[in-house]
């Protein structure tokens, strides 16, 4: 599927992008596996913990600028599009910043892999676009719109090919709780938004993979979405730092208690596979038809929270999870 393959990550220095990296290598042989940020210290970084040997080429750039995209997208068969503005409170902040990237950068990816004539390109999305609150969840549906649209905009005439991955918070990734509560543990308090709120929890490898298997059987319209099990915070807390008190400090602006990844609205579009659910397009514009394991129907009523998903994880559980995070 990615072997001999020339694949292109967006936003290729984050964590997402460096442990893609590594398992790409690992599990295919691509011709060429290109790193495009704007960020020239990490992919300084990059070329430090990966060896010469891979087949790896680092541009400089930004999904802000058209006209590099181009010159990046030349011979690309894969995008893989990680890049965003991920921070709710920056975005909060500088809100036209996460415009620009989110939802601008989107577009000019779908216009560059359209007019590069790009096989495929899946685009990394979050738990947050699904009934946002927050303006970095809003971008992210803007831009979610954008690549299953892309499909029509490709027409019959050209082979590129869009599809979205939406997935929950990301075991130690960079933003993540578990980095903060390790350095609060020093002090002896971990701060706690509020002792009800749970999340959808992934790890990288499994996210990942999980893009992996969608690249494979994508036909082009669908948002991928994994089953995961949800945990609560208080129960993180436990597992991280059982010594400490927690401090409740109250939600964020632009925060949830639960997160949904799949509202009620959209359940009419929506199959459940054994590991999987997908959102086919809502497009008459947008011919679909599932590709390998059939799916069924979800009820009517269905909603993916974490607050009443039935796969949640003991604080035994995300010990081991913690515990073998780097």
């Amino acid at each position: 599927m990615l072997n001999n393959k020339v694949v292109l990550i967006t936003g290729g220095t984050g964590s997402f992008g460096k442990k893609c990296l590594e398992m790409l290598c690992q599990n295919y042989t691509p011709e060429k596996v290109i790193i495009f940020s704007r960020d020239e210290l990490k992919q300084h970084e990059m070329r430090q913990k990966f060896p010469d040997s891979l087949p790896v080429r680092y541009f400089i750039g930004d999904v802000r600028d058209k006209d590099r995209l181009y010159r990046a997208f030349s011979d690309v068969d894969v995008v893989i599009h990680a890049a965003a503005l991920k921070q709710v409170p920056a975005a909060e902040y500088n809100p036209f910043e996460a415009v620009k990237t989110n939802i601008i950068g989107a577009q000019n990816v779908i216009d560059a892999a359209i007019d590069r004539n790009v096989e495929k390109v899946i685009a990394l999305s979050t738990d947050k676009a699904a009934n946002p609150l927050n303006l970095y969840g809003a971008t992210k549906l803007c831009s979610d719109k954008l690549f299953v649209a892309g499909n029509s905009y490709a027409g019959k005439r050209h082979r590129t090919r869009f599809s979205v991955v939406r997935y929950g918070n990301v075991i130690g990734s960079r933003g993540s709780v578990v980095p903060l509560f390790r350095e609060k543990r020093k002090q002896g308090v971990l701060p706690v938004t509020d002792p009800r709120m749970t999340r959808f929890w992934i790890t990288l490898e499994q996210a990942v993979e999980f893009v992996f298997q969608s690249l494979k059987t994508m036909v082009g319209g669908e948002l991928f979405v994994p089953k995961l099990p949800s945990m609560n915070i208080m129960d993180l807390a436990r597992a991280v730092a059982p010594e400490c008190r927690t401090e409740i400090v109250g939600i964020r602006p632009g925060e949830k208690l639960h997160e949904i990844m799949i509202p009620k609205d959209e359940a009419r579009m929506t199959i459940e596979l054994e590991d999987r659910f997908i959102i086919q397009p809502d497009s008459r514009y947008i011919p679909f038809e599932l590709k390998g394991e059939p799916g069924k129907p979800v009820p009517e009523d269905f909603e993916y929270s974490s607050g009443t998903n039935p796969w949640t994880l003991s604080v035994s559980d995300m010990e081991d999870m913690v515990q073998h995070l780097n």
